[in-house]
């Protein structure tokens, strides 16, 4: 394998299980022109944001046009939580338009959620849980674990409100692995962490490598401009790859001690170029 070099094309959006950025767009009334926008730009998943994203005055509207746009175009929807009277009618409106390509569902607290809902969709479509608050946290494996659950994300600002912890990364270490540990555990792709606020952009590159850390693998976003930053830190960088190469030959020719290092170690060398290998950075 090469390392690509192309830089005429846009790269080819991964499969979502691989998804890096997952931009929230406000599923706004008469938001077409909008939507168009979010997928044509380099953001790796969209969601049409009919909960969080619109004031209540507006939810109604605004799930009438996401609906009416899933008639052509494509793209996921955040929906209304189980507890509330918005995530029957989300559904009525969304679930069978040809243009969806998964849902994600907000403030999800048990296993019961994820299950309500996946029968309300067509079988196999993808469904993110987002997880956002202590009793969240606490039924993650049993969340993570529920047939339908495809994927877990970080819903960062309602857990810290739910909590009332600060956001130093240190703090915030716990619940972060417990969505990692609960994903693997249940043979998920790793999760999405929470997004950096559109005020505060000069921490994205930081707060990107700590989701990275964690074992996180994607951001939400709520500005299309972080898409490109985020993708870029979550993805293996060229030296990473030449890295993972040269830790492979190594082993693959040893001249030292062989000792129980070198099976974990072969494992994250040959992780870091199957994923650049799936988000089309070699050839």
């Amino acid at each position: 394998m090469t390392v690509s070099t192309q830089t005429t094309q846009r790269p080819r959006k991964p499969h979502w299980s691989l998804a890096r950025t997952w931009l929230l767009q406000p599923g706004v009334p008469d938001g077409a022109d909008l939507f168009d926008a979010a997928v044509a730009g380099g953001a790796d998943a969209v969601v049409l944001d009919i909960e969080d994203g619109l004031p209540d005055s507006q939810k109604a509207a605004g799930r009438a046009a996401v609906a009416e746009w899933l008639g052509g175009g494509h793209a996921w929807v955040r929906i209304n939580s189980v507890a509330t009277a918005a995530w029957s009618a989300d559904l009525d409106a969304v679930a069978a338009a040809p243009g969806l390509r998964g849902v994600m569902l907000a403030k999800v607290e048990s296993g019961d959620d994820i299950a309500a809902t996946a029968a309300r969709l067509p079988a196999g479509t993808p469904l993110v849980a987002l997880v956002e608050s202590a009793l969240g946290i606490e039924a993650v494996s049993e969340i993570a674990r529920t047939p339908g659950c495809h994927r877990i994300a970080f819903g960062l600002g309602d857990f810290r409100r739910d909590t009332g912890m600060s956001g130093d990364p240190a703090v915030l270490a716990y619940p972060r692995a417990r969505l990692v540990i609960a994903s693997r555990a249940a043979q998920l792709p790793a999760p999405i962490d929470g997004p950096t606020l559109r005020d505060q952009s000069r921490h994205l590159a930081r707060e990107t490598e700590v989701a990275k850390a964690a074992g996180m693998t994607g951001r939400l976003c709520l500005d299309s401009g972080h898409a490109e930053t985020i993708n870029s830190l979550l993805s293996p960088s060229a030296l990473d790859i030449d890295e993972a190469r040269r830790t492979l030959a190594r082993l693959d020719a040893p001249t030292g001690a062989y000792d129980g290092s070198v099976g974990p170690t072969r494992a994250r060398a040959q992780a870091v170029l199957d994923l650049a290998e799936k988000l089309g950075l070699v050839q």
